[in-house]
């Protein structure tokens, strides 16, 4: 019997797609696991990308890596989105490494009661995001030196963080950065890494790959780029959602289908349930337009998803309840791509793995 519903994380492509980097670029790789992996489990995907030679991981914030050392992980961490106001005792008291993007980020990495602090000065270098601002820049590169001598923090890494709005416009930021990394020498400050890339810069800069790229979607085998798939990059999808058919009906000609009724069938027809819907993440945005397959062989969803569920038709095809359908995983296997659910909901490969949810167990397998 096939699984009612289930996300299988290939952990083992994961380990690949981390060994496809490290051999293009050439520089460490840092993984990047935040919002639980991308949704396909942090903890998992943290050991599956160390085996494949990651140096370091990274996560949004401070949580996400304590989770991590709970679970076992102890290789280098980096956390660079903070609260506000917040202390840093537990993180370094757990060994992990702090992006910093202001002065007073900068103050309480310097306040800890188990000084040094290690530290990545986090940078903007364009993308008007997080990251010290430039009119900031001399006077926490100076304060920063100043707390590395007296012993209070130690300065790991200067990063910064790509737009991906052009060729051209990288390059600008590249400029940027290396122009803050020449005024941070001036003050003393030699970072043993340097890491500005993430997965599109690490593929589509190599000038931009410096001491460390952070992979991101790339470690999971997706593309962040809209002409060129997954097998164009040589990288291969984690992730296969799927599930098991929920019940299986006949109905006529002129039936209405979901909510709305923006479907109806156009003769008799056999309807199947399918128990996912947008409470698991699948996006009702990609109703009636997203493929899937049901027992191999290719569909579109057939009217809204809905909270819970949503329906196929699949004309005369011959289908019981317990049979497979797969949402998404590797195209190389004849499955839809998350991009192809991507597209059909009007937004990125990236949000759809991400946002599948807790309801959907994840089982991993090598």
């Amino acid at each position: 019997m096939n699984p009612f519903r289930e996300a299988t994380i290939d952990l083992g492509a994961i380990a690949e797609n981390i060994r496809h980097f490290r051999s293009l670029t050439g520089v460490q790789v840092i993984g990047v696991v935040k919002a639980d992996g991308y949704g396909h489990g942090a903890a998992a995907a943290a050991t599956a990308a160390l085996a494949g030679g990651a140096s370091r991981l990274g996560t949004a914030t401070i949580e996400e890596s304590l989770a991590l050392r709970r679970a076992g992980i102890t290789a280098p961490l980096i956390a660079w989105l903070h609260e506000p106001g917040r202390r840093f005792d537990d993180a370094v008291e757990a060994n992990i490494e702090l992006g910093i993007s202001s002065m007073e980020q900068l103050t309480a990495a310097s306040e800890t009661s188990a000084p040094p602090a290690s530290v990545h000065l986090k940078v903007d270098t364009g993308l008007s995001r997080n990251g010290i601002a430039t009119e900031n820049i001399e006077r926490v590169l100076a304060e920063a030196a100043r707390l590395e001598r007296i012993g209070r923090i130690r300065i790991v890494g200067i990063f910064s963080h790509l737009s991906g709005a052009s060729h051209d416009e990288d390059r600008a930021q590249l400029a940027r950065y290396t122009e803050i990394l020449q005024q941070a020498e001036s003050f003393g400050i030699r970072p043993e890494i340097r890491h500005l890339a993430a997965t599109a810069g690490a593929i589509d800069l190599p000038e931009a790959r410096l001491d460390a790229v952070r992979v991101g979607i790339g470690l999971y085998g997706l593309s962040p780029f809209a002409d060129r798939t997954s097998a164009d990059l040589g990288l291969r999808p984690a992730m296969t959602l799927r599930a098991a058919v929920a019940a299986v009906r006949r109905v006529p000609a002129n039936t209405g289908i979901s909510y709305d009724y923006i479907y109806r069938t156009d003769r008799e027809t056999n309807l199947v349930l399918v128990p996912l819907g947008y409470a698991d993440g699948v996006p009702r945005q990609a109703s009636n337009r997203a493929p899937v397959l049901v027992n191999g062989r290719p569909h579109t969803v057939s009217g809204r998803i809905a909270m819970d569920q949503f329906v196929i038709d699949v004309g005369d095809q011959q289908v019981a309840v317990g049979d497979e359908v797969v949402l998404f995983g590797d195209p190389t296997l004849g499955q839809p791509a998350a991009t192809n659910w991507a597209d059909a909901a009007g937004t990125i490969n990236y949000e759809i793995v991400t946002r599948i949810g807790a309801r959907v167990p994840r089982r991993t397998v090598s």
